[in-house]
């Protein structure tokens, strides 16, 4: 029997976002940090973080609607758009300043399109294996996920999408217990509850046809103005979605960023690596923000 809960001993809280339960943890005290997760994962992906974090800062993780442990609707615009109101709407309901945000895949431009909407609630970016641009390559294991009746039957039917990840995601392949697995599988359990991870898959935008081009675009037009910021960029070299080409894009857009790479990560980076990664934020947590060395200079 699996014993997944006692890898996440955090206490679930939720907020109303436009008429649906968000889940969340909020953990620790001091200045916060924002985990934003992708698909097919939840904020139990981040519970290495939050525990290497919590005891210096208040971290606080998200389920989006219709991922983990939030509401699962099944008639409900799961968009790009619709996800970045979602956590634009969390940030303003809790107050919440001197942001960092850590994000993930589709966590990248969701948080991201966030920080452009809040500017003066983020003061440091974290940006692990994600995008923030309309995808540059189209692997063929996700165009085979966006068919309509073969992929939906894949996805929402079997699960392939999220199980194929606990194996094709990760490297470092002792990590991946059954009890991870378990966790990282809970909340997807019957055909409606994996509703939202057909709708990521199917929110890639494939042409600028795509109702989430235009926001992708949006959001790569707008990225170089968060330069100021600081960042790093933490990236598992052996991801076959997010290669290092979109590493180097999101560095050409963030120039003064710190890439750190793990050679030996998968998609998955905070499965394999987040011993390195804990250290990776504790550093960043460190870097004066701009106004603070406009102080010390004068």
């Amino acid at each position: 029997m699996s014993n997944w809960k006692s890898l996440f001993p955090f206490t679930s809280r939720w907020r109303n976002i436009g008429g649906h339960r968000m889940h969340y943890v909020d953990e620790g005290q001091g200045e916060p940090l924002l985990l934003v997760h992708g698909n097919p994962t939840w904020s139990f992906y981040w519970r290495n973080l939050i525990l290497g974090l919590r005891d210096h800062y208040r971290v606080l993780a998200v389920d989006h609607i219709g991922c983990g442990l939030s509401d699962k609707p099944q008639q409900y615009p799961y968009r790009l758009r619709q996800h970045t109101d979602n956590l634009i709407a969390f940030v303003e309901q809790l107050d919440l300043n001197r942001l960092t945000l850590v994000a993930h895949d589709w966590g990248g431009p969701i948080g991201l399109g966030t920080a452009l909407a809040l500017k003066d609630r983020f003061s440091r970016l974290a940006l692990l294996n994600t995008g923030a641009f309309p995808p540059p390559f189209f692997p063929w294991r996700i165009r085979i996920c966006r068919t309509p009746l073969l992929g939906r039957a894949a996805v929402q039917g079997l699960n392939l999408f999220a199980r194929a990840a606990i194996h094709m995601a990760v490297e470092e392949k002792d990590r991946m217990t059954p009890d991870v697995r378990a966790g990282l599988l809970h909340p997807y359990d019957c055909w409606q509850h994996r509703k939202a991870i057909f709708e990521f898959v199917r929110d890639i935008p494939h042409s600028p046809r795509h109702g989430s081009y235009a926001v992708l675009q949006n959001i790569q037009q707008q990225l170089p103005s968060l330069d100021h910021l600081p960042t790093v960029l933490l990236w598992g070299m052996r991801d076959w979605c997010f290669r290092e080409e979109c590493l180097d894009l999101l560095h050409a857009m963030l120039p003064h960023s710190r890439v750190v790479k793990f050679p030996n990560a998968g998609h998955y980076v905070v499965e394999d690596a987040h011993e390195q990664i804990v250290a990776q934020l504790q550093s960043l947590m460190k870097e004066p923000l701009p106004c603070e060395s406009r102080e010390a200079r004068s």
